[in-house]
C-alpha cells in the first residue's frame, strides 16, 4: 500500500504518544525506516515531548465521587420535596383561609 508523507505526519502524534494502533504502528515505524528524513523529524518530535509521569492513581477516588455525587443528589431530591411541601401548605393554607372569610361573612 503507497501511503504518502503527509498521511505519516498526521499519525505520527499518534505514534509518539502510544496511543496507535499495532497496525498503524507497524506502518509508521515502516515508512521511518525508509524515510531518513522523516525519521529524524520523528527523533526531534520525540524530544519535544513532556516526560511527565502519569499522575497516582486513588483507587478509592471512584469510590468518593460517587458517594458525592449520590449526596448531592440526595440533598437536591430533599430540597425539591420541602419546596414543593412549602407552595402546597402555602396554597393550601390560602385557600382554607379565603374559603373561611367566605364562611364567616
Amino acid at each position: 500500500m503507497n501511503v504518502s508523507r503527509e498521511v505519516i505526519l498526521d499519525l505520527l502524534p499518534l505514534y509518539l504518544s502510544d496511543e496507535a494502533s499495532p497496525d498503524t504502528r507497524t506502518l509508521v515505524e515502516q515508512q521511518l525506516a525508509a524515510d531518513p528524513d522523516l525519521a529524524r523529524l520523528a527523533a526531534q518530535w520525540q524530544q519535544r515531548l513532556p516526560q511527565v509521569p502519569p499522575p497516582p492513581v486513588n483507587p478509592d477516588a471512584e469510590a468518593l465521587a460517587y458517594r458525592e455525587a449520590k449526596r448531592q443528589l440526595a440533598n437536591r431530591v430533599v430540597t425539591l420535596a420541602a419546596a414543593i411541601a412549602a407552595g402546597v401548605l402555602a396554597i393550601g393554607g390560602a385557600a382554607l383561609f379565603g374559603a373561611l372569610l367566605l364562611f364567616f361573612r
